[in-house]
């Protein structure tokens, strides 16, 4: 108990913005929102579809489990609660697995936006894009060292700048695309709104269920929350609307300036962003906000680099692993988990030299990922419903 409290005066407390921030920028990304803009003005329909089926239905069981059992630890500690230590470790096993293969997947993304502000051929680089990836992985484990109040702090001033501002602006100018009456790429119908429902559409829901994925990150800090009965629901529902906001209007900025057939699911974010910039005689502006969007998808690196660990710490002292993982550092940061981690990150990273296609390895992580989160989120709506 003295040395969690601590810890907690060390790492400092986290208030309502504080949580719903590190939401935000756990779920939300950029480079989700090409997925959905090839979709035109149907994504609307999926947005919501999916709002009412998983993604509301995953923040209000997080609320519930984070206000129930407010303790360092989030989803382990909530399945353990319902079916033991045993389940309650898989589930965490299952978070921290499933977020260490993402990672390489997240990397090569910010690999590619700096190679796009400087020389675009990188991208396709095997050798630049491992280098950078490695170098982007340790480096945010070490800023994790720093504790979750310092870890919190870069990914909130990375949420803002990298991720909100590029999104607005993007928003902003589509809006007065609309305002000028140029030609939109998209036609703003009841036929347009239903989509085409079909077997093939199968992944692309999985996609996007994946992409809503992510709630608990905030429940691992449960014990750093000022008052986490209070705070948590608040914070919860806040990140809500605004990454739907977000991502309904991100999607229809990117689908009115691109044609459908030509949106690029890597890359239509800068599809976008360049033919608004050229519109507005803003082409200066195009590498700044690459490196912007590229620190935007960093801070949600970085807040899950130390969260998952948050989980397998309270396991470590539970017995889980061995007692050499429970070690953390004078800012409570747990620091054995997250050198562990960046080697595992390592090995994964190493995919990238080992398949033929840059293209090959994403999808193939991305696949293994889409597995572990949908076996993860059945035991967390399973102990919710069990508790409750």
């Amino acid at each position: 108990m003295k040395e969690n409290s601590q810890n907690n005066l060390l790492s400092g407390k986290l208030g309502v913005v504080t949580i719903a921030m590190m939401s935000v920028v756990g779920i939300f990304s950029l480079r989700t929102l090409p997925l959905m803009a090839e979709y035109g003005f149907s994504a609307i329909f999926y947005y919501i579809a999916i709002a009412l089926l998983f993604f509301i239905p995953s923040a209000l069981t997080c609320a519930e489990l984070a206000t129930g059992w407010p303790k360092t630890g989030g989803l382990y500690v909530w399945v353990k609660e319902a079916f033991g230590s045993r389940i309650g470790f898989l589930a965490i096993w299952l978070e921290w697995t499933n977020t260490v293969i993402s990672f390489p997947v997240t990397l090569v993304f910010i690999a590619a936006m700096i190679a796009y502000a400087f020389n675009p051929a990188l991208a396709d680089n095997k050798y630049y894009m491992l280098i950078s990836m490695l170098i982007l992985f340790w480096g945010t484990t070490f800023i994790n060292f720093l504790g979750i109040k310092f870890s919190s702090l870069i990914s909130n001033i990375g949420l803002i700048f990298g991720t909100l501002f590029p999104c607005v602006l993007m928003i902003g100018l589509s809006a007065s695309w609309l305002l000028l009456d140029k030609t939109p790429q998209i036609h703003f119908s009841l036929h347009s709104f239903i989509p085409d429902f079909g077997l093939t559409k199968s992944a692309f829901i999985v996609g996007l269920i994946l992409g809503y994925a992510g709630m608990q990150v905030a429940g691992f800090h449960a014990q750093d929350a000022k008052n986490p009965q209070r705070d948590y629901p608040r914070a919860m529902f806040a990140a809500v609307f605004v990454i739907l906001a977000l991502s309904i209007f991100g999607s229809l900025a990117i689908s009115i300036v691109v044609p459908q057939q030509k949106i690029s699911v890597v890359t239509g974010i800068m599809q976008a962003i360049d033919i608004f910039f050229q519109t507005f005689h803003l082409g200066w502006f195009l590498p700044i906000a690459t490196i912007l969007i590229a620190i935007g998808t960093f801070s949600m690196v970085n807040i899950w680099i130390i969260s998952p660990c948050k989980g397998l710490l309270a396991s470590a002292r539970c017995g889980d692993l061995p007692k050499v993982m429970t070690r953390v550092n004078k800012y409570g940061a747990p620091t054995t988990l997250l050198i562990t981690q960046a080697l595992v990150g390592t090995f994964f990273s190493l995919v990238y030299l080992l398949m033929p296609t840059v293209s090959s390895s994403y999808w193939m992580l991305f696949a293994l990922t889409a597995l572990l989160t949908l076996l993860m989120n059945i035991l967390l709506f399973s102990s919710v419903i069990y508790l409750r």
